[in-house]
C-alpha cells in the first residue's frame, strides 16, 4: 500500500463498480403467527423472544417469514449447529438479515471479513487475526480495562439511581476496541452511532442505510489515512501492512475487517455486560451468592453468556433445495439464533433456568463452525472484569423502574437502558 490516496481512490472505485445486489422492502407491523410471519424487529421479540422461541421449538422448528425478501428461523440447537457447520449449502456472504442482499460476486471475501467470508478464503483471512486475540495478548489489556472500569463507577459516585447499560457497559468495549485500532477515545459517541445504523437500523429505506454505511466507512478512511501517515504498534497498522497471498491486503478487506471489529467487538460485550447485571439485578439471591463467593463469578459468567447470548447470525441459502422438510429458496435468509439453541431442553439440562454453577457448559454464544467468534478470549475477560469491579464497588443493588428497561432490537439483544438502584454504594 504505497500511499494513501491510492488506498482511497481504490475503496471508493471498488464500492463504485460493485452490482448492486437484491433489495427488498421490509414489511414491519405487529405479528400474528411467528410460525409463518417471524420478525426479529418487533418490540415484543426485543422485550423477550424465549416464550416466543419455546413456542416456536414445540410446534414449528423452523420458522418462515416473507418479510425481507423470505427468510427462515430454526430455533432448535441440532438446525442451528448443522446449518452453521454446513458451508456448501449456506453461504456468510451477508451475517445481517436485511433489506439488502448483497451480490454473489461479493463472495468469498464478503464486506466484514473473515466473519462474512466463505472457505477457502476464510481460513486465511481469519489466521490473520488470531495473534491479537490469544489469551495472553488480552491478558496484556486486563489491567488498563480494570482501571477503566474502577474510573467510569467514580463517575457515578453518589448518585442513587445509574443506567448501568449507558453509563457503565457500553463505555468498556467501546475503550477497548478504541485502543485495540488505535482510534481516538473521545470517539466513542460515533461508535455507538455506527453500531446502532449497522444493527438496529435495518428498516430503514436501503438508500438511507447504505448512506449510513458510507458514513461509517469515511470514518475508517480517515482513520487509515491517519495510520498510514503515522504507523504505530496497533492492529490497524498491523491491517495495512500485513500480507495476505504475499500481497498487501486489498483496499475493501482492510476497511470491512476494521468495520467488523468496530461494530461486533463493541455491541456484543456490551450486551453481555449489561444481560449480566441486569439478571443480578433481578435475582438477589444469585447477586448475594457471587459477592460472597467471588471465585464463582467465570462460571457464572458462562451461564449469563448462555442464557443471555446477546448474538443472532444470518446465512444465505445458496441453491434451491429442501433441507429438514421445508422448501428453501436461493437467497433466502437463515436467522441463526444461537440465543434459541442455547434454550434449547434437548441439548441442556434445565435450559429455561439460570444455574450460575453450572458444570457442563458448552453453549454457543460465540457461535458455532467456522465463524465461531475470533474475539471470544477478549470478549470473556472485557466481562469478567467488568462484572468483578461493578460487585465490588456495588454489592447491593436492584432494578430502579422495571418499565424503564429497554432492549436493542435486531440481531445484537442487550439492555439499551438499564437503571439500577445503588444506594449510597460506590
Amino acid at each position: 500500500m504505497a500511499t494513501d490516496d491510492r488506498f482511497v481512490r481504490d475503496f471508493r472505485d471498488m464500492q463504485a463498480d460493485r452490482p448492486e445486489g437484491t433489495r427488498n422492502d421490509v414489511v414491519t407491523g405487529p405479528v400474528d403467527d411467528w410460525a409463518t410471519d417471524f420478525s426479529h424487529m418487533e418490540p415484543e421479540w426485543a422485550a423477550d423472544p424465549y416464550p416466543i422461541q419455546d413456542d416456536l421449538r414445540r410446534r414449528c422448528p423452523i420458522a418462515h417469514t416473507g418479510r425481507f425478501g423470505g427468510g427462515w428461523l430454526p430455533t432448535r440447537y441440532e438446525d442451528v449447529a448443522a446449518i452453521a457447520y454446513d458451508t456448501e449449502k449456506f453461504s456468510s456472504r451477508s451475517i445481517v438479515m436485511s433489506n439488502f442482499r448483497p451480490p454473489k460476486e461479493i463472495a468469498p471475501v464478503g464486506g466484514v471479513p473473515p466473519i462474512s467470508s466463505d472457505p477457502p478464503f476464510h481460513r486465511d483471512a481469519r489466521k490473520l487475526l488470531l495473534p491479537a486475540f490469544t489469551k495472553s495478548a488480552v491478558s496484556k489489556q486486563e489491567e488498563s480495562t480494570r482501571a477503566f472500569c474502577h474510573a467510569l463507577i467514580d463517575e457515578l459516585e453518589g448518585r442513587d439511581v445509574v443506567d448501568a447499560a449507558h453509563d457503565y457497559a457500553q463505555h468498556i468495549p467501546m475503550r477497548v476496541i478504541a485502543d485495540m485500532l488505535g482510534f481516538p477515545r473521545e470517539d466513542g459517541p460515533r461508535f455507538r452511532e455506527f453500531v446502532e445504523n449497522t444493527l438496529e437500523g435495518i428498516n430503514l429505506p436501503p438508500d438511507e442505510r447504505i448512506a449510513r454505511m458510507e458514513s461509517l466507512f469515511d470514518y475508517l478512511l480517515e482513520q487509515i489515512r491517519d495510520h498510514v501517515e503515522d504507523p504505530r504498534d496497533d492492529l490497524t497498522t498491523y491491517l495495512v501492512n500485513v500480507e495476505l497471498y504475499g500481497e498487501k491486503l486489498e483496499p475493501f478487506h482492510v476497511a470491512g475487517t476494521m468495520a467488523l471489529l468496530l461494530i461486533a467487538g463493541i455491541d456484543t460485550t456490551w450486551s453481555a455486560i449489561g444481560a449480566s447485571l441486569w439478571h443480578l439485578a433481578t435475582t438477589p439471591a444469585d447477586r448475594e451468592r457471587l459477592v460472597a463467593e467471588p471465585e464463582l463469578l467465570p462460571t457464572a459468567m458462562e451461564e449469563f453468556l448462555r442464557a443471555y447470548a446477546p448474538v443472532t447470525m444470518a446465512r444465505l441459502v445458496k441453491e434451491d433445495m429442501t433441507w429438514n422438510g421445508v422448501e428453501m429458496r436461493a437467497e433466502d435468509w437463515i436467522l441463526l439464533s444461537f440465543p434459541a439453541a442455547n434454550r434449547d431442553p434437548a441439548q441442556f439440562d434445565r435450559a429455561d433456568e439460570v444455574v450460575i454453577d453450572r458444570e457442563v457448559n458448552r453453549h454457543a454464544a460465540f457461535g458455532l463452525g467456522i465463524h465461531r467468534c475470533v474475539g471470544s478470549h477478549l470478549a470473556r475477560m472485557e466481562l469478567r472484569v467488568a462484572l468483578e469491579v461493578w460487585l465490588e464497588r456495588f454489592p447491593s443493588f436492584t432494578l430502579a423502574d422495571p418499565d424503564a428497561v429497554t432492549w436493542a432490537t435486531g440481531q445484537v439483544r442487550g439492555p439499551r437502558t438499564l437503571p439500577l438502584r445503588v444506594g449510597g454504594g460506590g
